[in-house]
């Protein structure tokens, strides 16, 4: 169990790494650290469905250890997690504005983030893992995408045109303009989307299961390797029809980022469980995963702070401090760039590593 806990841990900490390092690009970045402008997929729209596909594993390994069984106290847990995990979202979009001054942003502050998709998600998956009969995972994970697919071809999901997308009429109906994201035609995290990124955590809940039913780590490696080739290959036919977009959180897009995340857990479940690659925490040894299990073990935490340090650099003036120094060296602007969002990684991996070296483990 611990070995397959650490190639998971590292998997997350390879995602939350990439979450920071395509966050804190500064100025002009390369295209593949910058998400898609609509249909199509880049390096940089795999982060976030990564997370939400680790969810749905850490969420079946979880709930597992209470034999799924829908206790007060399981249900006090998952409900007080879902609205910390909302509030701590909020917070963050309100504390952008109340760094400025604006402290009574309200009337205009945004609803929807990371963090208030992950929260849904990860409520609506947990309550699902207790009330309802798992054979019914596949059957769940296809109506959801069924209907989601059906809202976006009969309701313009795919146009470019907040006026006549369902996607953003419901949000703007719903929310009011003021209270959503307006960088994109469609509030990429907004509410409707929720429904096919619930069945994208419901295919990390399968792929927990699989795991956990298999004996041995070469059969849980087949599996999300089977898992894996079939959802991309899958997702990749379905694009013809449905295009990959991360906006929208299409059905195809579920398919193709799920299964690239499975195919990776997989590689790394063989290369570090299977080959026998362990930590030694009470004895420490740096080893080459190391890195990524600092960023795994304080996933959230981390993130979180990412958030509210870029926040808080950029008002004081030091990012752009930063930044400029290191444009007098990388005169090209996109390595600049790039050398900044790494910088910002490194500061985070030191925060981390001291968590980590103290054995200090921040659950959000």
């Amino acid at each position: 169990m611990n070995q397959r806990l650490l190639s998971l841990d590292i998997l997350r900490g390879i995602t939350v790494a990439g979450m920071i390092l395509v966050n804190n690009g500064w100025g002009e970045s390369f295209e593949m650290l910058e998400h898609s402008t609509w249909n199509g997929l880049t390096p940089c729209d795999l982060v976030f469905p990564f997370f939400l596909f680790i969810m749905g594993i850490s969420c079946y390994l979880s709930l597992v250890k209470s034999e799924f069984k829908p206790t007060p106290q399981v249900i006090r847990r998952i409900v007080k997690r879902t609205v910390l995990l909302f509030a701590i979202g909020l917070f963050i979009n309100w504390f952008d504005h109340a760094i400025e001054g604006d402290f009574l942003c309200f009337g205009h502050l945004r609803i929807w983030a990371v963090l208030q998709r992950i929260a849904l998600c990860y409520g609506i998956v947990s309550l699902f893992a207790l009330f309802c009969n798992h054979k019914y995972i596949i059957p769940a994970i296809v109506g959801l995408l069924v209907i989601y697919t059906l809202i976006l071809v009969l309701g313009n999901g795919y146009v470019e045109d907040a006026s006549v997308n369902i996607l953003a009429q419901t949000d703007l109906k719903l929310f009011g303009y003021d209270h959503l994201y307006h960088h994109t035609p469609v509030d990429p995290e907004g509410l409707l989307g929720t429904i096919s990124s619930v069945a994208h955590v419901l295919l990390g809940f399968y792929c927990g299961r699989l795991i956990r039913q298999k004996e041995t780590v070469s059969d849980k490696v087949i599996a999300l390797f089977v898992v894996g080739t079939v959802c991309v290959i899958g997702g990749y036919l379905l694009s013809y029809g449905l295009p990959l977009n991360k906006c929208i959180w299409s059905p195809s897009y579920v398919m193709v980022t799920c299964g690239l995340a499975s195919l990776l857990h997989a590689f790394l479940m063989y290369v570090i469980d299977l080959g026998n690659h362990k930590l030694q925490t009470s004895n420490f040894k740096f080893q080459w995963h190391t890195f990524f299990h600092v960023f795994g073990v304080n996933a959230l935490a981390l993130y979180v702070s990412s958030e509210l340090l870029a926040i808080i650099l950029g008002h004081i003036g030091i990012s752009e401090w930063v930044y400029n120094g290191l444009h007098t060296i990388i005169l090209p602007l996109k390595w600049a760039s790039l050398a900044y969002a790494l910088y910002f990684v490194a500061l985070h991996f030191a925060l981390g590593y001291m968590l980590f070296k103290n054995k200090i483990y921040i659950k959000l």
